[in-house]
C-alpha cells in the first residue's frame, strides 16, 4: 500500500451526501466521473470515490429528490447521466451544511477540552 494510500480519508456516514449536494451546487450539473474527479481534485487526491461508493449516493440522492439525473452526451460523445441539485436539495444543503458546523464545533470543543 502506497503512503498516499494510507493517507487516503475514509469519509464519515452521511457526509458523501453533502459533499456531493456541494459540488452540484457550486458546479452546475455533472456525471458521476465529473464529480469524483473534482472531488479528488478539491481533496489533494486524499478522497477517491469509487463506483461503489459514489452511485449508490447518488441513487440516494435521487430517491429522496434533491438531485434529478437527466441522460445526455459527454464530451466525449458518450451517453451518461447528468445529475443537478434540486429546490429541495438546495434547502437540504443549507440544512445538512448547518448540521455539518454544529457537529465539526463540538468535535473540535471536545478534543481542546481532552488536550
Amino acid at each position: 500500500m502506497s503512503s498516499k494510500e494510507k493517507e487516503s480519508i475514509q469519509l464519515l456516514q452521511g457526509t458523501l451526501d453533502l459533499i456531493v449536494l456541494r459540488t452540484l451546487s457550486t458546479m452546475g450539473p455533472q456525471h458521476a466521473y465529473q464529480i469524483a474527479t473534482r472531488l479528488q481534485q478539491i481533496s489533494d487526491s486524499l478522497l477517491n470515490l469509487n463506483q461503489g461508493t459514489l452511485y449508490p449516493a447518488l441513487v440516494r440522492l435521487e430517491q429522496y429528490g434533491w438531485i434529478k439525473g437527466t441522460w445526455g452526451k459527454t464530451e466525449n460523445n458518450r451517453e451518461a447521466k447528468f445529475y443537478a441539485i434540486t429546490k429541495g436539495g438546495q434547502k437540504a444543503l443549507s440544512e445538512e451544511t448547518e448540521r455539518w458546523r454544529k457537529m465539526a464545533g463540538l468535535v473540535e470543543r471536545l478534543l481542546l477540552e481532552e488536550s
